[in-house]
């Protein structure tokens, strides 16, 4: 990547290395702009072309990074953190070495999303992850050669689970997906209009796959030993050492509500609202990808360069991106229409079954709870390591609770950084 600045002042920046971010760097970059593209992993690509030992990545990926990289007025800066607002034109960053204030013109917000992991018996045994996390892992050097594997939940996302399982060797027995089979098949009778999702689809396919099949609990001892799943109305129980769920995406949206962005609805989640020109309610600030709803890789890509033409004026050249955007648009329409998430999902979590595993607090201790400021004084739920965003989107799905307005900091952080900037801070914020 390019060597670095200084990075105490930018004219776009764009937090999220992501297919959105990397879309709209490379879009921005023929203005001459200053443009600064920030993410936590150690290399760009997102979640979902998260880079590691054990990953392969798309021809695709390794072009628009590449493509990036050889913009000289481009700066990617990985392996960093977002701590805090500071004002309305700067935010507090930290990387391995220090912390510092990153102040910007024009912000481009592509936070991504993350797993919806709801809760269930025995899902805090060792050996149980997500699908997404399962993923990741492998990806990063988990050996699973071998071992039996259980992947339930909802989405396309178990499929590619299941096949990076059984590329680096492990025998998938099952993968569970709970939409029904009536649900499945018409997804899968509208991908003709998408050639290039059909042939994912196909080779995807997976002889474990089961539709209308849903988690009861897992089953151990010290560690994952066996899974119980219900079909028609039947429990069965499988053998294995590892199971991995997730129930689709939650969007990232914690940055851009700390920053006043307004809050719309995709999939029956709280995601960033923007205009056509993927301009959120607050001037200056765009949003593009999953934090603005889930929808899959190209549409975050068309949403992405949108969001870079905009932020440096080129209007005319975003609208001619609409189309493209619009045809994912209608793809996310039919994926979050067919893979909802069916209401008797609810049930899964027994009185006993931990919701907020950060503090230890239970289903039975929260369905009493009026939301989530009850929920915090009376049980510290939401207060742990994770701040929310596991037990938050759990919550949400589970009691209908509104998700609690992020605090800084949003990531854990040196004392030293925050001391550090403190003094950016204007004196009534402090």
């Amino acid at each position: 990547m390019n060597s670095r600045r200084d990075p105490s002042s930018t004219e776009l920046l764009i937090i999220g290395a992501g297919p959105a971010g990397l879309a709209a760097a490379q879009a921005a970059a023929p203005s001459g702009a200053r443009v600064t593209l920030l993410d936590d992993n150690i290399a760009p690509g997102g979640q979902i072309w998260r880079d590691g030992p054990a990953a392969t990545l798309p021809a695709q990926a390794l072009r628009l990074r590449e493509a990036v990289a050889r913009c000289a007025n481009v700066q990617v800066l990985c392996g960093t953190r977002v701590i805090s607002a500071i004002g309305p034109k700067a935010l507090l960053l930290e990387d391995a070495e220090r912390g510092w204030t990153q102040h910007f013109d024009t912000l481009i917000l592509c936070t991504g999303a993350r797993e919806l992991l709801l809760p269930f018996p025995g899902w805090t045994l060792p050996g149980v992850s997500g699908a997404g996390g399962l993923q990741a892992l492998i990806k990063a050097g988990l050996p699973v050669r071998g071992e039996r594997i259980v992947i339930a939940g909802s989405g396309p996302l178990l499929l590619a689970a299941a096949a990076s399982a059984r590329k680096a060797g492990a025998q998938v027995l099952r993968v569970a997906e709970q939409a029904s089979l009536g649900s499945v098949a018409a997804f899968a009778a509208q991908l003709g209009r998408w050639p290039s999702k059909a042939l994912q689809a196909l080779t995807l396919a997976d002889p474990g796959y089961r539709t209308g099949t849903r988690l009861v609990a897992a089953l151990g001892r010290q560690q994952v030993e066996s899974v119980q799943l219900r079909y028609a109305g039947r429990t069965s129980t499988l053998a294995c050492e590892r199971v991995a769920s997730g129930f689709g995406l939650v969007p990232n949206t914690q940055l851009g509500h700390l920053l006043g962005c307004a809050l719309g609805t995709a999939n029956g989640n709280q995601a960033l609202k923007v205009d056509e020109f993927q301009a959120t309610s607050v001037a200056g600030i765009y949003a593009a990808g999953e934090c603005t709803g889930f929808g899959g890789a190209e549409r975050a890509l068309a949403q992405g360069r949108i969001a870079g033409l905009a932020a440096v004026n080129e209007t005319r050249a975003a609208q001619k991106i609409w189309p493209e955007r619009a045809r994912w648009e209608a793809f996310a329409g039919q994926l979050n229409r067919h893979f909802a998430l069916d209401p008797a999902l609810r049930q899964m979590p027994q009185a006993d079954t931990l919701v907020c595993r950060c503090e230890d607090v239970s289903h039975a201790s929260l369905s009493q709870c009026s939301g989530w400021t009850d929920a915090k004084l009376q049980s510290r739920c939401g207060m742990g390591a994770c701040q929310g965003r596991v037990c938050g989107a759990a919550a949400q799905f589970l009691y209908g609770w509104t998700p609690p307005v992020p605090r800084p900091p949003l990531s854990p952080a040196r004392l030293s950084t925050l001391l550090g900037d403190l003094a950016d801070v204007p004196k009534d914020k402090q």
